[in-house]
């Protein structure tokens, strides 16, 4: 399996240096990186910058707003950094409610469609509010996978905010196996404050998650850290290792 690493992690670090920030994720030893922006930079000069370090363009998160009113240019992106993948990042609370993932039904459509004439994926990352019902008791994640085409948008799962939402990840990977091509690995503290953690170091059962993609298969594992009580750095070279330990021994 491939491994990425989030840059929103990252973000601190690349906002001060972003190509030293990617090289340094390449010493660390990951295969790619899920973009959040270009750091300043062109999508011909990032390609450049990537291939240099050989790292790829495991998938970029692109605002709500780009996939539903520049969709063509966020293609065109993604064909020069040869990156096969783009995400629904996160939607504002103001358009949280029924009408609102009404819409967001149609967005996410539209632009899986357009998407997928390139070959190019869409999904949706989930965090946990997609979790809490509506008055109408509507939960919002089901909603936008049982109302979006499966041939256009598929599901990033980030198991933290899975849990953290009162639900249990695997199940979601049950139900949806058929409909996912990237995952968000992340652990969580034992304890009350329920922190983002390091992979194997938490309570989420990563080895079982890790399992269950394989079956599926994914095309990346990416590693995301929302914040971290060590460095950034430090935190993603230790989930990577849990990887590669788990791999080797698996």
């Amino acid at each position: 399996m491939k491994i990425a690493v989030q840059m929103y992690t990252l973000r601190n670090e690349a906002e001060q240096d972003y190509t030293g920030t990617l090289k340094r994720v390449a010493e660390i030893g990951y295969d790619g990186v899920e973009l959040a922006g270009y750091g300043g930079l062109t999508a011909d000069e990032l390609k450049k910058e990537l291939d240099f370090l050989g790292l790829q363009a495991a998938a970029s998160h692109i605002p709500l707003d780009r996939l539903k009113n520049d969709i063509q240019s966020v293609i065109e992106e993604q064909k020069t950094l040869n990156c096969h993948h783009i995400v629904c990042p996160f939607i504002q609370e103001d358009v949280r409610d029924k009408k609102g993932y009404e819409e967001l039904v149609n967005i996410l459509n539209k632009a899986g469609e357009e998407a997928g004439r390139s070959g190019i994926t869409l999904s949706y990352h989930n965090h946990d509010f997609e979790l809490h019902p509506l008055p109408d008791g509507t939960v919002p994640l089901e909603y936008l996978f049982d109302n979006t085409n499966p041939d256009w948008v598929q599901a990033e799962f980030d198991v933290y905010w899975l849990k953290k939402g009162g639900s249990d990840p695997l199940g979601w990977l049950d139900k949806y196996q058929s409909r996912m091509k990237l995952i968000h690995l992340k652990d969580m503290t034992t304890d009350g404050e329920k922190f983002f953690a390091e992979l194997g170091t938490g309570g989420l059962n990563i080895e079982e998650i890790c399992k269950k993609t394989e079956s599926i298969p994914l095309d990346w594992w990416i590693v995301e850290q929302d914040q971290s009580r060590k460095t950034p750095f430090e935190s993603i070279e230790e989930s990577l290792r849990y990887l590669n330990r788990r791999n080797t021994n698996a």
